[in-house]
């Protein structure tokens, strides 16, 4: 036995030595729990008393010994290996580097945060709330009639019979007359769902930004300095705004609103189809059965409110044609911004 570790010992260094790639199937083959030192210890069992020392002694000394050989070339294989790396691998550092690509500001977020820049510096605060809401703040409480086209499961995602995901942000506008004591003065930018199939101007998540403001005294005048005010930082100094008489439930008078063209100055021109104005808002004095729906009393407040989509004042800002092109996210079309 004493002979037969004496020839482990041999043929593992020699074994070691010679190696030039990895060593653990080496260490496996002399030292693992099927190796071959492991298979002699097992076989002390049939020495004597007085011979299992010696042989234990020399055992140890073995398998110290293969221990030392493989950590010892296991150290030189790994010079050897960064030496070759430092020939076979080289870094030509006056190659010209590859430029990684920067994101962009998508352009409904740069219309979006341009808005809402525009009417905090107003005055107006943001207000946000659910787009899960319950029927009762989406249709109820700002006057819409139970007949009324947009409560149709044709256009509005149902989740039961009392909630929805919201058709429009004025729900916030009902929330905030209910937790907010006048003067208010805010506005409620978010995502609103409708049940329309994309298409050029169609998109059935879309965003919208809706304005609402209650005091005493408050004007159609009001709402038209306001909006003559946005328009003008928005689109430009020179622009116009048009007021056109409309119905929405929620607001009495209603009016919606056009600006003039900031491409051609209202001369006519693609973007504006040639007809020189654009329309981009839907406003109006709040109905008093709306503000009575949100705890405030019509005969004291008196208030304006207003809404338009934010995709719409992008496509303007941007000259895009295709309302589909903003939720593509073709790489090409993104980087023109």
């Amino acid at each position: 036995m004493k002979q037969q570790l004496e020839q482990i010992r041999t043929t593992a260094i020699a074994e070691i030595a010679a190696a030039d790639t990895s060593l653990e199937e080496i260490r496996i083959k002399y030292l693992g729990k099927k190796g071959a030192l492991t298979a002699i210890l097992r076989g002390m069992g049939s020495l004597t008393p007085e011979e299992r020392p010696v042989i234990g002694a020399v055992a140890n000394e073995v398998r110290n010994d293969i221990e030392s050989a493989l950590e010892k070339r296991g150290a030189e294989l790994k010079k050897l290996s960064l030496a070759r790396s430092l020939v076979e691998e080289k870094l030509d550092v006056t190659y010209d580097a590859i430029a990684p690509n920067a994101g962009h500001i998508h352009p409904i977020t740069r219309a979006l945060e341009r808005m809402t820049e525009i009417f905090i510096d107003m005055g107006f605060s943001i207000v946000e709330g659910p787009e899960v809401e319950t029927v009762g703040n989406n249709f109820d409480a700002l006057n819409a009639p139970a007949d009324h086209p947009s409560r149709d499961f044709q256009d509005t995602f149902y989740i039961t019979e009392s909630t929805l995901l919201r058709t429009q942000t004025s729900p916030v506008q009902i929330r905030a007359m209910r937790g907010m004591t006048p003067p208010i003065r805010i506005i409620s930018p978010g995502r609103v769902y409708r049940s329309d199939v994309a298409d050029a101007s169609h998109s059935p998540m879309f965003h919208q930004l809706e304005g609402l403001v209650i005091d005493k005294g408050i004007t159609m005048g009001d709402l038209k300095g306001i909006l003559s005010k946005f328009a003008k930082t928005m689109f430009g100094p020179e622009t116009k705004t048009r007021f056109r008489p409309h119905n929405f439930p929620f607001t009495e008078p209603s009016a919606e609103v056009d600006v003039s063209c900031f491409v051609c100055g209202g001369k006519g021109c693609r973007l504006c189809k040639n007809e020189g104005w654009m329309e981009i808002l839907g406003a109006g004095m709040v109905h008093p059965e709306v503000l009575r729906a949100g705890g405030i009393d019509p005969d004291v407040y008196t208030g304006f409110a207003f809404g338009m989509g934010v995709e719409r004042v992008a496509m303007v800002m941007s000259g895009i044609d295709d309302l589909r092109l903003m939720f593509e996210n073709d790489a090409r079309f993104l980087k023109q911004f």
